[in-house]
């Protein structure tokens, strides 16, 4: 775990915020629903091997053949992440000759409206070139560590395709003008539209107008972000702009930007799975740092109903374990378990339940590495109770931080452990690209 020294101060900080340019759009030149719903994808970290397949076999077409190009099988002597990036460039290529792509006439921003199953307030934010800051600045904050390995192989697609093939998300500070501002341009009919596998309605609409334009460009230089979503893309396209020589349009990447509050993202909880560890002995051995407690399964709804009336508690420093048939809290930590968190972290991180989760249990205790071997992510109590299952292994489910709690790590100059926050809902991945020389 790497927890960067705290940022420069307001003094030395440099006072630009959010860059946020017009981009000319590649986009799928059939753009009925229907079509939609068969090319576009969740964000390439959501996607499951097996959903990679369902993807992949519904459209020939599908984004997902360029976001997870895959290379089967993979020749002696080959790099395996390279020779797919070139395949995925290759892909792109091909498709934009045949017109299955097509790239927008003008640069222009995209109004992107996501709601809910059943009605409800909306998430409403804009999709545009967001300049990646320079060396102190403070416009956009990280919150979370990011793996190497992971970084390189968005870099290594960004380059072989000189596209942003799917947004990062932002949460920008709260601004009345821009609100005022997005609000003025929910109106007419949506460019583009889709419904995605979880009931969430995606309205794109493509403003040009170039007065709201330069309006939001000048509100949004107001503003500084927290990564919402987009940690490894964010540092690949770091990488990339760092390159020499300099690649045209390298300087910013794709993101929907959206408010920190009402009219924004919400976070829910991402939970780990420890593999081969069976339920005694992970409860003999978290017993010596926490106060274990057997939670009844009884009921309607069984234990899928008691882990959301625990999901639902505000309580900090607690867990529960499961093997997907039994329950146990883990609460009260003890002040050797406490003392697993270094004392020399912002207090913003030190008092996270995923920073205790991981030095304290998963590191103190159980005296696992955080890798992606031996802590798995599961991003909803059903995968990690499956997970849990087919790998012999218990489920440590958490509550999610606030919105709020991420701000003031990012803020603090910290990084969360990998995959802390899950902000929801997700722009859909395809339905808009940006080519980084248009």
């Amino acid at each position: 775990m790497v927890v960067p020294s705290p940022p420069p101060t307001s003094s030395s900080a440099p006072a630009t915020g959010l860059e946020v340019r017009p981009f000319r759009a590649l986009t799928y030149r059939q753009r009925d629903p229907g079509h939609l719903a068969r090319v576009s994808s969740p964000a390439y970290d959501l996607v499951t091997a097996a959903g990679r397949d369902r993807l992949a076999e519904a459209d020939p077409h599908n984004i997902v053949r360029l976001i997870l190009p895959r290379l089967e099988p993979v020749p002696a002597g080959v790099d395996p992440v390279l020779t797919s990036a070139e395949q995925a460039a290759g892909a792109l290529t091909a498709w934009i000759d045949e017109g299955v792509l097509e790239p927008d006439d003008q640069p222009a921003l995209w109004l992107y409206e996501m709601t809910p199953p059943g009605g409800g307030p909306a998430t409403v934010g804009w999709l545009g070139a967001v300049a990646i800051p320079g060396p102190g600045s403070a416009a956009v904050l990280p919150h979370e560590d990011t793996f190497p390995i992971a970084v390189e192989g968005r870099r290594a697609l960004l380059a072989a395709t000189a596209t942003d093939l799917e947004p990062i998300v932002l949460a920008h500070d709260a601004d009345a003008e821009i609100a005022e501002l997005t609000a003025a341009a929910v109106a007419g009919e949506p460019t583009l539209e889709v419904t995605d596998d979880d009931g969430v309605r995606h309205r794109l609409r493509r403003v040009t107008d170039a007065d709201l334009l330069d309006s939001l460009e000048a509100a949004f230089a107001r503003t500084g972000a927290v990564i919402a979503d987009g940690h490894h893309r964010f540092a690949a396209a770091r990488a990339h702009a760092a390159g020499q020589p300099p690649v045209a349009g390298s300087d910013a990447i794709l993101a929907l930007v959206t408010p920190m509050g009402p009219g924004g993202l919400r976070v829910d909880a991402i939970h780990r799975v420890v593999p081969d560890l069976g339920m005694e002995a992970a409860i003999a051995e978290a017993a010596r740092g926490f106060t274990t407690e057997e939670w009844p399964v009884e009921g309607p709804g069984g234990l899928g109903a008691e882990v959301a009336r625990w999901l639902a508690g505000e309580e900090r420093g607690e867990f529960l374990l499961t093997d997907g048939r039994r329950l146990v809290r883990l609460s009260s930590p003890t002040p050797e378990l406490l003392a697993m968190v270094p004392a020399e972290a912002p207090p913003a991180w030190r008092g996270l339940d995923v920073v205790l989760a991981h030095h304290g249990l998963l590191a103190g205790l159980w005296h696992r590495r955080d890798d992606p071997e031996s802590v798995l992510i599961a991003h909803s109590v059903a995968e990690a109770l499956r997970l849990a299952e087919e790998r012999a292994g218990v489920a440590v489910l958490l509550r999610a931080p606030s919105p709020v709690d991420v701000a003031a790590v990012a803020r603090a100059g910290a990084r969360m452990p990998r995959k802390s926050t899950l902000f929801v809902p997700k722009p859909r991945t395809g339905l808009a690209l940006r080519p980084l020389h248009d």
